[in-house]
């Protein structure tokens, strides 16, 4: 098993994702991010599971610098949250 020491497991609410397009958009910004080792958008429910040691700050305005509104990060607590 591998096991990354300080990777947390987060989820970003979005508005203003709204096509397959833009959650595609959402995910290459953050992955150019050094710290973020992961992330998958559902522009169905506006939600951005990422998986980084960066805090939710950097997280925001990465978001928001790619056109979208964060309107929270929170820690991921389960497989589907």
């Amino acid at each position: 098993m591998c096991y990354n020491k300080g990777v947390m497991k987060r989820v970003i609410e979005v508005d203003g994702m709204c096509c397959k397009r833009c959650a595609e958009r959402a995910e290459r910004k953050l992955l150019l991010l050094d710290g973020v080792t992961g992330a998958k958008a559902n522009f169905k429910k506006g939600i951005i599971f990422v998986e980084t040691s960066l805090p939710d700050a950097a997280l925001a305005d990465c978001v928001n610098d790619a056109g979208f509104k964060v309107t929270l990060v929170r820690e991921r607590r389960g497989l589907f949250d």
